[in-house]
């Protein structure tokens, strides 16, 4: 069974070469095992890296012929660097990480046990984030809260650490969204699944690519991608607003016609002007969020292109 790890990598020049020593000793470690084929290797992605993480790929591809890597042209995002690994990945099963090692590959073997036991997909699932801080762990709780919330199907504390097979792959080639959410589009696949537990470790080296603006961002287009919750919040809100003007002008007309209390004034007028307006904003601004991302779809652009490939044959 021919494996490729799959790693994105953005800016992670002080990191890579430890990333890949690890991942070398733990793809050894598999084919000693019998649970790889020795053509078995690692696919570093570069995502428009503007320090010195290309060179680190070629210097590394040069002396380990298990070494593999894809430039692209300019930076497309995680996700998208993600998506360009697996398209050329070309193996029988592909296990997805990041370039942190804070997703521990000894949890490689039990995903390609669960795979030789019959599941497609394999997710790696955080069972401990001691290593995170007390603002991580709570912000990504919130996230994945969120996520469920608004109905998007995901699994709980699981990020982009999954094993896909070659059946799983090949349908993944058909997404050609530039709004790309695989944490939602993997279960959308619905091949026979699995999850490994492991727990987190720490980075080894650089900063965390997610702080908590990127984070919100992301959740945001996963809501947006995957759920028409925002707009039916939206009409909900609305009927309650109008529920509650037909409230506030049943009551002026009964203070009006049957009582001396009518004192004109500025208030009851602004108050419901504002908070009209601000909720029209809002709802304006969702929907822009919508047809902004059906707009960017319609012209169907590529989502990547790949400047540059070393140790792919």
């Amino acid at each position: 069974m021919k494996l490729r790890i799959v790693v994105p990598c953005y800016n992670e020049e002080e990191v890579l070469p430890h990333t890949a020593e690890r991942l070398l000793a733990e793809l050894n470690r598999l084919e000693g095992l019998g649970l790889v084929h020795p053509g078995s290797g690692l696919l570093f992605v570069d995502d428009g890296s503007f320090d010195g993480t290309w060179s680190v790929i070629e210097t590394l591809a040069q002396g380990n012929t298990k070494v593999a890597g894809l430039k692209l042209s300019r930076n497309q995002g995680h996700q998208q660097a993600l998506k360009a690994g697996l398209d050329h990945a070309d193996a029988d099963v592909a296990i997805s990480m990041d370039a942190d090692l804070q997703d521990d590959p000894g949890a490689m073997e039990p995903m390609l046990r669960a795979h030789l036991s019959g599941a497609d997909v394999v997710y790696g699932v955080r069972q401990a984030r001691r290593s995170d801080s007390w603002f991580k762990r709570v912000s990504a709780r919130i996230y994945y809260r969120l996520l469920a919330l608004f109905g998007v199907d995901v699994v709980f504390d699981h990020a982009d650490y999954r094993l896909l097979s070659r059946r799983a792959l090949q349908a993944l080639t058909g997404f050609r969204e530039h709004h790309l959410f695989l944490r939602g589009i993997v279960p959308l696949l619905g091949f026979p699944s699995a999850t490994v537990t492991y727990d987190r470790q720490e980075r080894l080296a650089g900063d965390s690519k997610y702080p908590l603006h990127r984070m919100l961002a992301f959740a945001w287009q996963g809501i947006t991608s995957f759920s028409p919750a925002p707009l039916r919040f939206i009409t909900a809100l609305g009927l309650m607003v109008s529920v509650a003007s037909l409230a506030f002008t049943v009551w002026a007309l009964w203070v009006w016609m049957f009582t001396d209390r009518a004192v004109p004034g500025w208030t009851s007028t602004v108050v419901p002007v504002y908070f009209l307006g601000g909720v029209q904003l809002l709802s304006i601004g969702i929907l822009g969020e919508y047809v902004a991302k059906i707009y960017t779809e319609s012209k169907r652009r590529p989502a990547y292109f790949v400047e540059k490939t070393t140790g792919l044959d």
